[in-house]
């Protein structure tokens, strides 16, 4: 997909956020680490962040830039449904390549919730499915099915300050996006993440990460390791604006890269709720 075209998408997106209204977000943007919580059930929510990274060693592949579309739908008990796909641009030193990426689907679960005097964390679940829909030849998508299960914890660490973390199981496949991340050829790949959230006022939150994936054979893969500075700004009722900035090492990852995206929830327009306080949950 042409980076124009990319571009129109997203200013049609924003206007339909903008015309329809929401309610508050609770949103893990820009971070990768996610957090248990479920779209509520009946409502739709959407994710768009667009990152230009410059990479690792990987001559004649320079930078890349990856436009991402998050549909997520609330089930009943506490399950979600997601839907996702990268439009990608990979430039290298003498051509360049675009369209669009693999395809994920996935099934969340929320299985326990964090209330007052509970002594276990929020824990979620979650299992995806990516389709090879990118074109392999152009280095767009990995050309094989992936299997990923994914745990969530979530721990408060003080009524404005919680962290997530993050363990994850690859069956097969591998998690690259374009020409970052673990690339494999059967698997097998543990991944983790730390974030620690922390909310300035009712609209801002500001957060780090640590991200990561290892490959137990060397031969198979690539290491990941990568950390974020972030912000989340409530710009409207139900819709944030996000930032980060990113940097890695081993080729896996991005050597320096930049975030910019927009998350929103969809529920019954009728209904709008006071802002709480707390960008990110």
């Amino acid at each position: 997909m042409p980076i124009r075209t990319t571009i129109w998408l997203t200013l049609f997106f924003v206007l339909v956020v903008f015309v329809l209204g929401a309610a508050p977000v609770y949103a893990q943007l820009p971070f990768y680490t996610d957090d248990p919580a479920v779209t509520e059930p009946g409502k739709f929510h959407f994710e768009f962040f667009n990152e230009y990274d410059a990479l690792q060693h990987q001559e004649p592949n320079l930078r890349q830039n990856t436009a991402n579309y998050k549909f997520n739908y609330g089930l009943p008990h506490n399950l979600e449904f997601d839907i996702d796909f990268p439009a990608l641009a990979i430039y290298r030193e003498a051509d360049s390549s675009s369209g669009i990426g693999d395809t994920d689907l996935g099934l969340k679960w929320n299985f326990h919730k964090n209330t007052p005097g509970s002594k276990f964390p929020a824990l979620g679940a979650s299992f995806y499915v990516e389709f090879p829909t990118g074109d392999e030849k152009q280095q767009l998508g990995s050309g094989l099915h992936d299997y990923w299960l994914n745990l969530c914890i979530q721990e408060p660490l003080s009524e404005k300050t919680r962290a997530n973390f993050n363990i994850g199981y690859l069956f097969a496949g591998n998690t690259s996006t374009g020409v970052i991340g673990v690339s494999t050829t059967r698997g097998h790949v543990y991944t983790g993440g730390i974030s620690v959230l922390h909310d300035l006022n009712a609209r801002l939150t500001f957060g780090a990460e640590v991200y990561g994936g290892y490959d137990s054979n060397s031969n198979l893969g690539r290491k990941q390791l990568q950390g974020m500075l972030g912000a989340q700004y409530a710009i409207h009722q139900g819709m944030t604006f996000d930032l980060g900035l990113l940097g890695g090492r081993y080729v896996a990852s991005p050597r320096i890269g930049g975030q910019v995206g927009f998350s929103v929830d969809f529920p019954d327009v009728w209904k709008r709720k006071p802002m709480e306080a707390g960008g990110i949950k």
